[in-house]
């Protein structure tokens, strides 16, 4: 088996090349097969013939009994001008020696009693040579004479034998001729016929090596090739977006590392620096103890809110939204609005129904219902409404509206995840009248630890609390918090005059496929 398995070809050429060579070279010899039987069925049935129109008369058989001169073969040579033998059996069964025709060939094999003899009358068939297993065989037929003789008459099949095996000699070299031509010829169709094959093998190399940017060349895209090519081009493709994505994934992981390390530094720092200043000066006076102390616990709480927003992004990162409940966005909003006016007392929020074709801002606020989590939604608003308090002017008025529409067919920029155009959805809309975002940081507004730099932004008034610089995950976790919803988060950015953050929420249960797509958040690591 082993060495069967070596001399087995391994190239798929070799084999296409071997199966032609022998499915020709079989058809051949099973063709001409078929030949030579027609061939020698049909000169079978020509003796056979010639042995039916010969029937010895009923005086021959008195002429052996009595041994006649009429016996005689009337040639010098003592042989009938013919290749037929007759022999005779007398009434007891015997073989006579006395027969008629003669030459160098043997005759046929015939037993010494009639009754072993196994032949019908009148029925052609087959003996061997005497003498000569290996010779020509003979074809008889037995005859019925008078007084119980029996006469066999005999030809040879040495003309049958002679053609068949000329032709049998000729369809194995016709068979050995299509073999030699079929391995020549078709190796030159099967090597032109895998040309393209060949082509997509070496590029296939060729990739494997490192030139990822390389597509298979496609010949004819109608033919098993040309779809293989289509095929792994696809493939191709799918495989350099992945190690794009995961490339960038690994930048961003590092970037984020980096960020969070040192965002978590500062807080650290501070309690390392304070905690140390305590164990230096154990006498320090009370009330400096007590800023050391104040500072400790604000910088650990700071700290303590950071880590919790890491977890809360992983989390609607990783894991599906499990709860999900009737929400009035309407009263969401409201509450925002009241939990951001007692932190910004002098700050003006206004709660206004959306403005589209069918309503304006002066008409009445509806409810508006949504599926979701009520306290994840909540968050984003919060987040949305402390962040338009915190970058804009005091003097600025804020603009919150809630209603229905429809989603545009194309998202603003920056936007972490697409709805579908004319889906039904429920909006939120915060418009401040800040000084905008600068173009060029727009679309990374929704980016971890990001900060965007609003130009001119005044102080803080001594009636408001003062600006500690935000972390960067508030949007963050606003925009994983809609995508984990099968919504988006966008921005409608205007520098110079303010800018809006849109909340696009889908009214019903997005489909099973798209809600696990809704969880890969592109802003993740």
């Amino acid at each position: 088996m082993r060495r069967l398995r070596r001399l087995r070809p391994r190239s798929l050429r070799s084999r296409l090349v071997l199966t032609a060579a022998l499915l020709a070279t079989g058809a051949v010899l099973l063709s001409q097969l078929a030949a030579l039987t027609v061939l020698r069925g049909w000169l079978t049935d020509q003796v056979d013939d010639r042995l039916a129109h010969f029937r010895p008369p009923g005086r021959v058989y008195e002429d052996v009994i009595t041994g006649s001169e009429a016996l005689r073969p009337p040639r010098p040579d003592g042989a009938l001008p013919s290749d037929y033998r007759v022999y005779f059996y007398d009434r007891d069964g015997n073989l006579l020696r006395t027969s008629l025709g003669s030459g160098k060939s043997p005759g046929p094999r015939l037993p010494p009693r009639a009754a072993e003899l196994g032949l019908t009358a009148g029925r052609p068939s087959a003996l061997p040579a005497e003498g000569d297993a290996s010779g020509s065989g003979w074809r008889v037929v037995l005859y019925e004479g008078p007084d119980r003789m029996r006469a066999v008459v005999a030809l040879p099949l040495d003309t049958v034998d002679g053609a068949t095996t000329k032709l049998l000699w000729l369809s194995l070299a016709l068979g050995a001729a299509v073999a030699a031509g079929v391995v020549v010829l078709g190796n030159g169709a099967v090597r032109l016929g895998l040309r393209p094959l060949t082509h997509v093998e070496h590029t296939a190399q060729h990739i494997t090596d490192g030139a990822l940017e390389l597509n298979v060349p496609v010949a004819d895209p109608d033919t098993e090739v040309g779809r293989l090519a289509l095929a792994l081009n696809t493939m191709l493709d799918r495989l350099r977006t992945a190690l794009h994505r995961t490339e960038t994934s690994e930048a961003r992981l590092r970037h984020f590392m980096a960020d969070a390390g040192h965002e978590l530094r500062t807080p650290l720092t501070a309690i390392q620096g304070f905690a140390e200043l305590l164990l230096e000066e154990p006498d320090m006076p009370g009330r400096r103890r007590l800023e050391a102390h104040a500072l400790i616990a604000h910088s650990a709480d700071r700290m303590s809110r950071l880590v919790d927003d890491l977890f809360l992004l992983a989390k609607l990162g990783e894991t599906p939204l499990i709860h999900r409940e009737t929400v009035d966005l309407l009263s969401l909003a409201a509450d925002a609005i009241a939990t951001t006016a007692v932190r910004h007392p002098r700050r003006a929020i206004t709660l206004q129904p959306l403005a589209t074709h069918t309503a304006d801002a002066e008409g009445d606020l509806d409810i508006v219902e949504v599926p979701g989590d009520p306290h994840q939604l909540a968050q984003v608003l919060g987040n949305l409404l402390t962040n338009a308090a915190t970058h804009t002017p005091a003097d600025s008025a804020i603009h919150v509206r809630v209603g229905t529409t429809r989603a545009p067919a194309h998202a603003a920029p920056g936007t972490p995840a697409p709805l579908p155009p004319g889906t039904s959805v429920c909006v939120v809309e915060v418009t401040d009248h800040g000084h905008g975002i600068n173009p060029d940081e727009a679309t990374r507004v929704f980016d971890r630890f990001y900060r965007a730099t609003p130009a001119g932004q005044p102080a803080a008034t001594p009636n408001e609390p003062p600006r500690e610089p935000g972390s960067g995950l508030g949007l963050a976790i606003a925009a994983a918090i809609a995508t984990a919803h099968g919504g988006r988060l966008e921005l409608d950015n205007r520098p110079g005059e303010g800018c809006t953050f849109r909340l696009l929420l889908p009214d019903a249960i997005p489909p099973k496929d798209n809600h696990e797509e809704a969880h890969h958040d592109p802003h993740l690591p």
